[in-house]
Parts: C-alpha cells; structure tokens; sequence
C-alpha cells in the first residue's frame, strides 16, 4: 500500500487565543503573520454545556473526532487508559511518523514516536529518550509549582540544558528579555515556556522529519485568564485589575501577540509542510472578580487535615487528584474535604469532589480575597487556611465555545466548513493522510491514498 511520505503536516494548538481581539491589535502593529492568520481563519464550535468547556476536553474532541458526550472525558488526564483512538496512533498505523510536544489530555500510545512529550499534567511516558524525558519532567514541575515558585535543581539544570541544545540563537535576545524582565510578571515565565517548547518542537521537526507533528501551546490561555482586563485596545469594561497584580500601563495580551506573531512565522515560511493552526475555544472577559487559589504542598495538607493517602498529584490551577489504597480511604478523605467550610460566611473550600472509587478528583473553589488570615471549621477542628494556600490569580478571561482555525497548503483541500464543531478537525487530518474514519485504532485506506493533492 502507497505511503506519501512527501505529506508533511503541523497541528499547532495555540490554546484558546481570541482573535479577534488579537484583529484589534493587528490592525495597528506589524503583527505580519497573525494578521495572516486572522484574514483567513474560519470559525470553529463546541459543547453548550458551559461546564463543558475545558481544553482538556476540547482538545480530546480534537484528538478523537467526537463530542464531549461521546468521549466522556472531563478531567485533565482522564485520557490515559480509555482506549478511545487518537489521531497519532491512527496516522501512525497507517505507516506515518509522528511526532508531539505537549498535546494535552494526550496519551502516549505510537509504537515508534519520532518524538513525544506529554503535557505537563497527563501521566503518560515520553518517547523515552534523554531529552524528552528530562525536558518533560522539568517542564511539568516548573508548571505545577508555577505559583510557589519552587523549582528543584535537577528541573533547573534539564531546562539549562534544553536551552543550550534547541534555543536558535535568533531567540537568544527574546529569551533574554523574557527572563531578565519577569520577576513580578508571571505572564513572560509562560511566554519564555512557549518560545522554548516551539524552538524545541522546530529542531525536533527538522531534525526527524515525521509526517504529522502537533506542538500545544498554552501561554495566550494563561494570560487571558488572568490579565485579559488589561487587553486595552480590545477589552472594554468596568473591571480593572488591582495595581498590586499588575500595573495598569501593563498588557500581557500584546505582549503575547508578539511572541505569537514570532513564532507562527516560522511555521508559515515552511515550504515543504502543510498547517493548520487552531484555537480548540477561546476565552471572553469574566463579568466578577474572582480569586483563584491553589494548595501550597499537597501532601502536607492531606495529613495536616488527617487524610492518609497513597499519593497526590497537583493538575491545572486548583485542581488535583488524590489517590487512596481503598474506597473507603477515599470516602473518608471526601468526607474530610466536603466538611471544611469558611467560618466568615459559610462557603465550602473544595467545591468540585468527584469520588472515583479509590481516588478524588477534586478542585479548590473557594472564590474571595483570603489577606492576613482565612479561619476554616473541619468539624470540631478550626484552622487557618492562609497558610496552606500560595495565590495563583485573579480571573479575568472565561472560557467561550467557539474557536479559529486557520489552514496552510494542501491541507486547505480538506478544510471543515465555518462553524463546524472542533471534532471535525480530526476528520480534517485522516483525509490529508487518505484515511478513512477508523471505528478502531486501525485506519482504513481510502482512494485518496494514491494521490498527491495540492492547493
């Protein structure tokens, strides 16, 4: 059977970036690709639900070709063990290479990966080389401990290293400015992660050369949660953020447009691949304010509340998991949870506790500003909260179920229609390969296998 190993084709995932506010800043500042991008991207939906909102939900509909009712994946990480076929196994089987960098809610099933770093929440194996597997572990530390600003040695001496091997010195000085200018501003920590995982991503592609590679970047979401209000030129509205957060002169939203702009230039002057860039959903100004915390050291807190437990593993912004040697270790441990409520006014601290047998799937939602001292009850029992808690933000952006997708070269031949939910992209990607929709992980050739298409 034919295999067109000429088919070269990038998925870039650039994670819930809105658009068109990015139109509102293009239309003033030399943003030469994206303005690329926003003249010819289409539309793309999602779930009605809006508590089914959530990349790592959307990008599974991505991944899989089907729906959040189908899938019914709902957690970050949720995707390890379910056996639903994703698209790198399927292209894979059909005699393609693949590669990825970071795909979230995407498990690790190729044979042979030209390469493969999970995400930095998803417990699912790199490819198993050196670099992967360092750069892998100490990208999902440094992510995880983002707002404790903690980072281990062996992390700081892997993400040393990957910088020396895959920074292109043409970055040499974006890196140095990121770096040098963020002490107080999160957002160019998130920037600096993104430009990395790209030159990352663009040394691995050139250097392997697979037939199918997806690189996820999660910056433009990070910073539209959590200083969309500081979108000037495109976000109009009462609520502003505190100065003590971030000055008001201050627009993390452009400044992430740059570096997008950057980095999407480099996809797009490739001559011998195929692209297609899409947002999964994006992300609207939020109508409150809202605080978000997130654990301190959540071993700690499980046996400073008596939960014994087998192991705790931190997930996006407040959300963890808690793993128990029994079911009836993990009822008592949501017991535990559901009971500590805040004294002043009564609200529950873990609003989100979904008991999955022997684990806890669970989220910190408690919403208010928490200052000198936050006194909980657990029964009988009263504490302070404050200090087992290290504030992440203040929320800004909300999640919005429509999307962009933009496509480049002969991938264009397959393009969904405006509108179409993001599921589709998934078919859009077997067809560029000649693939039929597999009812299995194993692809059916179709007649479009023996022919090269081009735009």
């Amino acid at each position: 059977m034919k295999i067109l190993n000429n088919k070269r084709l990038i998925l870039v995932e650039l994670n819930e970036v809105n658009l068109e506010f990015a139109r509102v800043y293009a239309e003033r500042k030399p943003l030469i690709h994206l303005q690329r991008v926003i003249k010819g991207f289409r539309r793309t939906s999602s779930e009605m639900d809006y508590e089914k909102l959530e990349p790592w939900i959307q990008w599974v509909s991505v991944h899989t070709g089907k729906v959040a009712a189908d899938h019914r994946i709902v957690r970050l990480g949720d995707i390890v063990g379910c056996g639903i076929p994703q698209l790198f196994e399927v292209v894979e089987a059909a005699g393609y290479t693949v590669g990825v960098i970071s795909a979230m809610n995407a498990e690790n099933r190729l044979q042979s990966p030209a390469y493969f770093i999970p995400d930095p929440w998803t417990a699912t194996p790199s490819d198993g080389s050196f670099w992967s597997t360092a750069i892998g572990d100490a990208v999902s530390q440094a992510v995880n401990d983002n707002s404790s600003v903690r980072l281990s040695a062996k992390s700081i001496l892997a993400l040393l290293g990957g910088l020396i091997r895959f920074a292109r010195p043409r970055n040499y000085s974006y890196y140095f400015r990121l770096a040098l200018f963020s002490h107080g501003r999160p957002w160019r920590k998130a920037l600096f992660l993104d430009l990395f995982l790209h030159d990352l991503h663009l040394r691995m592609f050139l250097g392997k050369r697979p037939n199918f590679s997806t690189i996820f970047l999660n910056a433009g979401a990070f910073i539209q949660h959590h200083y969309l209000f500081n979108a000037r030129d495109a976000v109009k509205g009462n609520l502003r953020n505190p100065s003590w957060y971030v000055h008001a002169d201050q627009d993390p939203f452009e400044e992430m447009l740059e570096v997008y702009d950057r980095i999407l230039g480099d996809y797009m002057a490739m001559k011998d691949a195929d692209l297609i860039i899409a947002t999964g959903l994006t992300q609207k100004p939020y109508d409150r304010v809202k605080y978000y915390w997130r654990l301190r050291d959540h071993v700690a807190f499980m046996a400073h509340i008596g939960v014994n437990c087998r192991a705790v593993h931190p997930r996006m912004t407040r959300d963890f998991m808690i793993e128990f040697d029994s079911a009836e270790a993990a009822r008592y441990g949501a017991q535990q949870l559901e009971a500590i409520i805040c004294e002043a006014d009564g609200k529950a601290i873990f609003g989100v506790i979904d008991n999955r047998g022997s684990s806890l799937f669970v989220t910190l939602t408690y919403a208010a500003e928490i200052e000198s001292e936050l006194f909980v009850k657990n029964g009988d029992r009263r504490f302070d909260l404050k200090p087992h808690v290290v504030f992440v933000a203040i929320k800004n952006g909300m999640h919005d179920g429509k999307g962009f997708v933009y496509y480049k070269g002969r991938v264009a031949d397959y393009a969904a229609k405006d509108g179409l939910h993001v599921k589709e992209l998934y078919k859009v990607v077997l067809k560029y390969f000649g693939l039929g929709i597999p009812v299995n992980a194993t692809p059916v050739r179709d007649s479009e296998a023996e022919t090269d298409m081009h735009v």
